[in-house]
């Protein structure tokens, strides 16, 4: 009976729970590409990503329009895989998501739908509805962008994509993904 009771109170307590931002889809831009091929073979490896429900192809601009599945967490470094498996590297990944008064200000970490982020770049402001997040960190934008944005801040995380000793400071686990965005 008790072991009856538990498993109640865990799965109400895990319906209660809300989360703060749903990722809902992401615009990435691949480099690298040279033909129709190339663009099928980054294709066809997004659509093998568990999360990702469809893929949609922008040849004009080497942009694959990724929907996620709803309720499923989103890895971005799981997408970034897919593209270097292919053979490509990401030249840009834009994520949007559907926030609920999540407030962020410049240089601080955050934790959104159980993932930390770095705002980089921004002022200080409250994300409510749809909005639009850039990864910035190394392998996610050019290097010319990437040092842009590893200037922005003198945590040690920007460079690494880990937590430091600045982020364990702020109770986040060491050697922790860091994601370094801006919006």
């Amino acid at each position: 009976m008790r072991k009856i009771i538990t498993m109640l109170v865990v799965m109400l307590v895990g319906l209660t729970l809300t989360t703060d931002a749903q990722f809902k889809k992401a615009s990435l831009q691949a480099a690298g590409l040279t033909c129709a091929m190339c663009t099928k073979a980054i294709n066809k490896a997004l659509e093998q990503v568990p999360f990702v429900q469809d893929v949609k192809v922008d040849i004009k601009t080497s942009s694959f329009l990724v929907n996620f599945k709803e309720g499923q967490a989103v890895d971005f470094d799981a997408m970034k895989k897919a593209v270097e498996d292919a053979g490509f590297s990401v030249a840009k990944l834009k994520v949007t998501g559907d926030f609920n008064k999540v407030d962020i200000q410049n240089d601080t970490h955050v934790q959104i739908d159980g993932k930390t982020f770095h705002f980089l770049n921004i002022s200080k402001q409250t994300l409510e509805g749809e909005k639009v997040i850039t990864l910035v960190d190394k392998d996610f934008v050019s290097a010319k962008e990437y040092k842009k944005y590893s200037t922005a801040s003198s945590k040690a995380c920007v460079k690494t994509g880990k937590a430091q000793s600045c982020c364990t400071k702020e109770g986040i686990a060491a050697d922790a993904r860091i994601y370094h965005v801006t919006i």
